[in-house]
C-alpha cells in the first residue's frame, strides 16, 4: 500500500508524474490517457511523460510485461518523475511489484480519483464517504505500513496472542469501516426526513446527473441562483445541493449531484450511496451532457452515466437528455447533435440559451400530475385552506366571498378527491368525467 501524502502547499511545485497504460489494439491512446492526465492535474500532479504497451490484458504480476518493465524504469528515471500514474485499478501484487521495480510511489486510477474526492469533500457527510471509500480500497492492500498505528503498545485489549501488527491494523480499519457506515446510515435517515418533508409539499424534484465537468453546477446556478462553486475541474461537486426555481407559478426542486466518470471506482459508488440516492428518489433525472466534446467521447460519457444510473437502480426514473455547452458548438455541429439526439434539448448554462425551453419542458413533463380546480372553502373549514397552502400548490386566484374563500389552484391529481367537498360546479363536472373514464 502506498502511504497517503500530505496535500501540496498552495503555490508549491506540482509533482512530476509518468503515465503508463496497457491498452488493447484499436484503443485511442490520446483519448484514453487524456482523461487520466486531466485527473492527474486536478490532483496536483503534472504528467511529464507517458508509456503505452499494446497487449490484450495487463500482466497479472507486473502490470506491464517483463520486457516493458525495464523500459518503464528507464523512462521513469529519464523523466525525473516523482510518481507513476497507472490508468487502471491495480491489484495489491501489481502495485507492490511496480513500487519495488521503480523504488517510487505508484498511484493507480482509483487512488487518483479517491485523492481528488478527498481534496474536494467539504461537508461532514462528504468527508465520511471519502474516508469509507479509501479504507475499503486500502484494506486488501495493507502491508503494515500505517505508521501512526505502529505506535500501539501491547497493553490489555490491544492485541491477541500471536497477533501481528498487520492483523491489528486490519482489525482497527474494519472497526472504523463499520463506524463510518453506521454514521452514514444515521445521516441517510436525516436526509430521508428532509425528503419526506419535501414530499408532503408535493414539490416535484429534479436531479441533475452527468459526467464530471459537463456544467451541472453552472446549470443549477443558472436555473436557481444557487451560487455554488463552478471551477473548471473534475469532481468539483461532491455534496448534493438542492435549490428551487419557479415556472408559471409552480415550484420545482433541483438537486446537483456528484459527477460520474468512466470506470467510476465501485468503492465510491458504495461510499456515496446516500448522495447518489438523491438521483434514485427524484421524480425526474436531467442527464446533462457536454455537447462540445468530440462525438466518440460524448457517446462514451453518456454510456458511462447510463451505466452508473443502472448500477444504483435509478434507470427506472424518468430521464431527459440535455446537451449543454452548445455555445461552443458551430452550426454544423449543432445539426449533427440534433440528428443524433433528436429528443434532447440543446442549451448553454453559461449564456442562458435554451433555458426557457428547458423550464417549459420540465413543467410539461409534470403537467399531467396536476389539475386546475376551483374550490370554495367555507370560513368554518379554515383548516382545509391551510392544508391546501401546505401542499405548496400554486394559487392563481383568491377571492373572499360571503360564503367562503374561492380559490383557483393547480392541485396534485391524487389530492383532488381529498378536496372534492369544496369543488365548485365546473370542477365537479370534471371530476365526474375523470371517474367515468
Amino acid at each position: 500500500m502506498t502511504t497517503r501524502q500530505p496535500d501540496p502547499a498552495p503555490g508549491a511545485e506540482p509533482e512530476r508524474g509518468l503515465v503508463v497504460a496497457v491498452l488493447g489494439k484499436g484503443v485511442d491512446a490520446a483519448d484514453e490517457l487524456g482523461e487520466l492526465r486531466e485527473l492527474a492535474r486536478t490532483a496536483g500532479v503534472e504528467p511529464v511523460a507517458e508509456l503505452v504497451q499494446r497487449r490484450a490484458r495487463a500482466d497479472a504480476r507486473t502490470y506491464v510485461g517483463k520486457g516493458k518493465l525495464g523500459e518503464l524504469r528507464t523512462a521513469f528515471e529519464s523523466a525525473e518523475a516523482d510518481v507513476l500514474l497507472v490508468d487502471d485499478e491495480l491489484d495489491p501484487t501489481q502495485q507492490r511489484e511496480l513500487e519495488n521495480a521503480l523504488d517510487a510511489r505508484v498511484v493507480d486510477r482509483t487512488q487518483l480519483i479517491l485523492d481528488i474526492f478527498a481534496q474536494h469533500a467539504r461537508s461532514a457527510e462528504g468527508k465520511l464517504q471519502v474516508e469509507l471509500a479509501q479504507l475499503e480500497y486500502n484494506l486488501p492492500r495493507m502491508r503494515g505500513m500505517w505508521q501512526h498505528l505502529e505506535r500501539l503498545g501491547g497493553g490489555v485489549g490491544t492485541r491477541g496472542p500471536g497477533e501481528t501488527q498487520l492483523e491489528t491494523d486490519r482489525r482497527i480499519a474494519r472497526r472504523r469501516v463499520a463506524l463510518l457506515k453506521r454514521r452514514l446510515r444515521e445521516l441517510g435517515k436525516q436526509r430521508g426526513t428532509r425528503r419526506k418533508s419535501r414530499r408532503r409539499t408535493e414539490t416535484p424534484t429534479v436531479a441533475l446527473a452527468g459526467y464530471t465537468n459537463v456544467g451541472k453546477s453552472t446549470l443549477l446556478n443558472a436555473l436557481t441562483d444557487a451560487g455554488v462553486s463552478v471551477n473548471d475541474s473534475l469532481f468539483e461537486t461532491l455534496d448534493p445541493t438542492t435549490r428551487g426555481f419557479e415556472h408559471d407559478g409552480r415550484r420545482y426542486l433541483l438537486t446537483d449531484t456528484v459527477g460520474f466518470i468512466r470506470r467510476l471506482p465501485h468503492q465510491l459508488v458504495e461510499g456515496f450511496a446516500a448522495t447518489l440516492e438523491e438521483t434514485l428518489v427524484a421524480d425526474l433525472v436531467l442527464h446533462v451532457a457536454d455537447g462540445s466534446a468530440p462525438e466518440e467521447r460524448l457517446e462514451l460519457q453518456i454510456e458511462a452515466v447510463t451505466g452508473v444510473l443502472h448500477e444504483i437502480g435509478a434507470d427506472d426514473v424518468p430521464s431527459e437528455l440535455v446537451v449543454n455547452k452548445i455555445d461552443l458548438v458551430d452550426p454544423l455541429g449543432r445539426r449533427r447533435l440534433a440528428n443524433r439526439y433528436p429528443a434532447a434539448l440543446q442549451i448553454s448554462a453559461r449564456t442562458g440559451e435554451g433555458l426557457d425551453e428547458l423550464r417549459a419542458r420540465v413543467a410539461d413533463l409534470f403537467s399531467e400530475r396536476f389539475d386546475d380546480v376551483r374550490l370554495l372553502v367555507p370560513y368554518a373549514d379554515g383548516a382545509a385552506l391551510a392544508e391546501l397552502y401546505g401542499l405548496g400548490t400554486p394559487i392563481s386566484e383568491r377571492e373572499d366571498r360571503e360564503e367562503g374563500v374561492l380559490v383557483r389552484a393547480r392541485l396534485p391529481r391524487r389530492e383532488v378527491r381529498r378536496f372534492a367537498p369544496y369543488l365548485v360546479a365546473d370542477a365537479q363536472a370534471g371530476l365526474r368525467e375523470a371517474k367515468t373514464t
